[in-house]
C-alpha cells in the first residue's frame, strides 16, 4: 500500500493520486475533500502521532551513568597513585641523648633562682583570717546618731549595735533610746549570745534591760536576725518578763543604692504586747508602728551623714493611755544625723 496522500488526516489507504477534483473520485473520509482519491481505504483507524520508545531512553541513561562512574573511579585511582608516589622511606631517627638529672633547687640558666623575697611577694599577708578559725574579731555600727524635731520637742536619738567573737559564736550588744531636755525618756540595752545557723542567719539568746520610761525592768530575749531574700535586713525578737508579760518586736530595713555614694534606706518597726504593762504606758495588742526613710551620702564607706523623715504612731490602748496622760500619740519628725562603723 502506498503512503497516504498527505492531505488526508483520516485516510491511511489513499494511493496519493489526485489528478483532479471530480465528484466521483472524491474521498468521502477526507475532511479536506482531497480530489482524486480512489476510495480504497485501509481498516478504519485514526492516524496518531508516533509514541516515543521508552526502552531506548533508559538505555541511553544507563550508558551515561556507566561512563560517569568509570570516570570517577579512574580519577580516584590517579590521585591515590600520585599520593603514594611522593612517599619515600623515612631515614631512621638518631636516638636522643639522655638529659642529665638536675639537683633539687637548681634551675637552668634561663630560669632565675627562687628566693625568699619571691615567696613573700607571691604569698603576702592580707590581714585576713581563715574561715571558722579561733580568732577574735569585732564590729561596731552606730546606725543612728541623730537629732530629730517635729510634733514633739526636739530630741537626740541613738541606735547602736555591735559584736565581738569568732565566726560562728559571738556576743551581740544593742542599745537605743532618746534624750530630751537633759532627760533620758526612752532607753534600753540588749546583750545576746549569737550562733550562726545558716549562711546569713544567727539565732540569739540573751537579756534586755529597760531603763525608761517607768521603772527599770528585765526581759529574757530570744530571736533571729539576718539577711532575708532581696537583701532585707531583718530582726525578730520575743521577750518574756515578770508576771508572765510578753513582748514581740519586728524590724526590717533595706539599702537602696541610688548611686555609688547615695543610699536610700527605708525602715519599718513594729511592737506588740501580749499583756498590759501600765507601769510603762503599754497596753495589750499592737503598741507602736514606726516608718522612716533616710538618705545618706557616703563620704567614706564607714562614714555617712544623712537626713530623712520618720513617722511614729501609737495604736489602740497604748494611744488611749498617751491621750489620758496628755501626751502626743505620734506624728512625723524630721531627722538628721551621722552613720559610722568600725
Amino acid at each position: 500500500m502506498t503512503p497516504g496522500c498527505g492531505r488526508c488526516d483520516w485516510c491511511d489507504g489513499c494511493d496519493g493520486r489526485h489528478p483532479g477534483a471530480t465528484g466521483a473520485d472524491r474521498c468521502d473520509r477526507c475532511p479536506r475533500g482531497a480530489a482524486g482519491a480512489d476510495g480504497r481505504h485501509a481498516p478504519d483507524r485514526r492516524r496518531t502521532p508516533p509514541r516515543p520508545h521508552r526502552g531506548g531512553q533508559l538505555a541511553v541513561l544507563a550508558l551515561a551513568i556507566t561512563v560517569l562512574s568509570a570516570f570517577e573511579a579512574s580519577t580516584a585511582l590517579a590521585q591515590t597513585v600520585a599520593s603514594h608516589a611522593g612517599h619515600q622511606t623515612a631515614a631512621p631517627v638518631a636516638p636522643v641523648a639522655p638529659v642529665a638529672p638536675v639537683a633539687p633547687g637548681v634551675y637552668p640558666g634561663v630560669i632565675p633562682q627562687l628566693t625568699d623575697d619571691d615567696r613573700k611577694a607571691a604569698f603576702p599577708d592580707v590581714d585576713g583570717h581563715a574561715a571558722h578559725d579561733q580568732g577574735i574579731n569585732y564590729f561596731v555600727l552606730f546606725d543612728q546618731l541623730e537629732w530629730e524635731t517635729g510634733t514633739v520637742q526636739a530630741a537626740f536619738g541613738w541606735d547602736t549595735k555591735g559584736w565581738v567573737g569568732r565566726d560562728r559564736d559571738r556576743l551581740w550588744l544593742r542599745t537605743e533610746g532618746q534624750r530630751s531636755d537633759g532627760d533620758v525618756w526612752d532607753a534600753q540595752t540588749h546583750a545576746f549570745y549569737g550562733r550562726q545557723v545558716a549562711r546569713w542567719w544567727d539565732v540569739l539568746v540573751g537579756v534586755r534591760q529597760d531603763f525608761a520610761p517607768g521603772p527599770a525592768q528585765t526581759w529574757a530575749a530570744f530571736g533571729v536576725q539576718g539577711l532575708a531574700p532581696y537583701w532585707f535586713d531583718v530582726e525578730a525578737t520575743a521577750y518574756l518578763g515578770a508576771e508572765g508579760r510578753n513582748h514581740y518586736r519586728f524590724e526590717t530595713e533595706y539599702d537602696l543604692l541610688l548611686t555609688n555614694r547615695l543610699v536610700l534606706q527605708p525602715q519599718a518597726e513594729m511592737e506588740i504586747y501580749g499583756k498590759p504593762d501600765l507601769e510603762h504606758d503599754r497596753d495589750r495588742g499592737l503598741s507602736t508602728l514606726d516608718f522612716g526613710v533616710r538618705l545618706r551620702y557616703l563620704v567614706q564607706r564607714d562614714l555617712a551623714p544623712y537626713a530623712g523623715v520618720v513617722w511614729h504612731q501609737k495604736h489602740f490602748g497604748t494611744a488611749d493611755i498617751a491621750r489620758d496622760n496628755g501626751e502626743s500619740t505620734g506624728g512625723a519628725r524630721f531627722v538628721a544625723g551621722l552613720r559610722l562603723w568600725f
